[in-house]
């Protein structure tokens, strides 16, 4: 398991959340082609332990599915009118691109334990950013460096009830890591830097079900649970600054999520799905980071809003052996406009998705997948001039961020499954 652990830590850094807030939808490549419609009704293959258990009793027999998705984003901030923090001599720079190229693997097993139950498994990683800025640019005051980390351990079982209905069960025990960097004004001294860093394994569920509507369509409700972590670790001074140093907790919620999905075989040749996914952003209402004995280090109003998610797609049966596939989703964003901040500078997404499944053997088959996200300027009027957490004795100045990113993704994805 160590192992394990071990290589998703490595396969996920760095990593940029592509679907709403810091949510990762790239749980499987055979999904990708089609921009994940009909996800919690598609039951194609082991993957469906994330999107709906309970589609486990589509599948026969022993699988294991292993994915891989190459994420290029993008995320440049152009200024317009940025006023320098208080004391800083220097305007600084726009700070580059902020996103990086990342590597986010799944697996999942799959095995019937009788006729009508199935066990399932996924490890995978159902959130993660990653945005780093040039630590001389102009917005360095508010961040530089904003990462999180999860992996998602997944056993589930599934039911079915009898030819029509089928039921699904998970538990996700989830382990995350944050780091926060970012300079400190001081205003009549040289700047500084602090970096917050904690971990925290977190616990929740999920559930889902299936129902065969007519012979060739079905339908699925699937939720996944909020996830609680309570952050554990350091905060770390620069040398001028290092009496600051310390244990840190902070608490953040990783939201529960309910879809409803549609998948049908419409003839011999073409599949339609669709999906309508629903997400809890609102609970994140602020990050506040506390010392141990309770003392505030730092707040940062967030008031993150409810969410959802569009995506239809279809496939069509080239030959035996050969599948193509093709999505459109649009993707709201969590991120009011109001208050945007340099560390998670989303916006509404609009996916183009293209894919293929090439059956290779009786037992085995290949997915490819790729996505374009066209993501909407974001714009940003983050005012920090005024007196800041209370992190040192003087108080600090941060500046006013005022500007919009231009930003896009390309992801490109590849699975092989294999039955026994």
């Amino acid at each position: 398991m160590k192992k394990i652990l071990l290589s998703f830590v490595i396969l996920t850094t760095p990593i940029a959340a592509q679907a709403a807030g810091f949510a990762l939808i790239e749980q499987s490549a055979s999904g990708m082609g089609n921009a994940f419609a009909g996800g919690g009704a598609v039951a194609e293959d082991a993957s469906t332990v994330f999107f709906n258990p309970a589609g486990m009793t589509y599948i026969q027999g022993t699988e294991i599915v292993g994915a891989i998705h190459l994420i290029k984003p993008s995320a440049e901030f152009n200024d317009r009118g940025s006023v320098k923090a208080i004391g800083f001599p220097a305007k600084g720079g726009n700070g580059g691109d902020a996103a990086d190229l990342a590597f986010v693997p799944n697996f999942y097993y799959k095995r019937d334990l009788t006729d009508n139950i199935k066990f399932g498994l996924g490890v995978n990683v159902p959130f993660g950013l990653k945005t780093e800025y040039d630590p001389t640019w102009i917005g360095r005051f508010q961040a530089v460096k904003s990462e999180l980390k999860t992996i998602n351990i997944n056993p589930a079982i599934a039911f079915k009830v009898n030819d029509q209905l089928s039921l699904g069960a998970g538990i996700s025990a989830m382990w995350a890591q944050a780091e926060l960097t970012r300079a400190v004004n001081r205003v009549t001294a040289p700047e500084s830097t602090v970096k917050v860093k904690g971990d925290d394994w977190g616990f929740g569920v999920n559930l889902g079900a299936i129902y065969q509507a007519t012979a060739d369509t079905r339908i699925g409700l699937a939720y996944r649970s909020k996830v609680n972590q309570h952050l554990e670790g350091d905060a770390s001074f620069g040398a001028a600054l290092a009496a600051g140093n310390g244990k840190i907790t902070a608490d953040v919620t990783l939201p529960e999520n309910l879809s409803v999905s549609v998948f049908s075989q419409i003839n011999d040749k073409w599949d339609l799905m669709g999906d309508v996914t629903w997400t809890r952003w609102s609970q994140f209402q602020e990050l506040k980071i506390l010392r141990t004995s309770g003392a505030l280090l730092q707040r940062t109003p967030e008031n993150w809003e409810n969410t959802l998610r569009y995506s239809i797609g279809a496939n069509y049966h080239y030959s035996a052996t050969i599948k193509l596939r093709a999505g459109l989703a649009y993707d709201q964003e969590a991120i009011n406009d109001q208050f945007r901040t340099a560390r998670i500078p989303g916006n509404d997404r609009k996916w183009l998705a293209l894919g293929a499944n090439w059956k290779m053997s009786p037992n085995s088959s290949f997915d490819i997948g790729y996505a374009h996200l066209f993501i909407s300027d974001a714009s940003i009027n983050d005012i920090q001039n005024n007196p800041a957490d209370p992190i040192v004795a003087n108080r600090t100045y941060n500046g006013n961020l005022s500007g919009a990113y231009d930003g896009n993704v390309n992801i490109l994805s590849a699975q092989y499954t294999h039955n026994f």
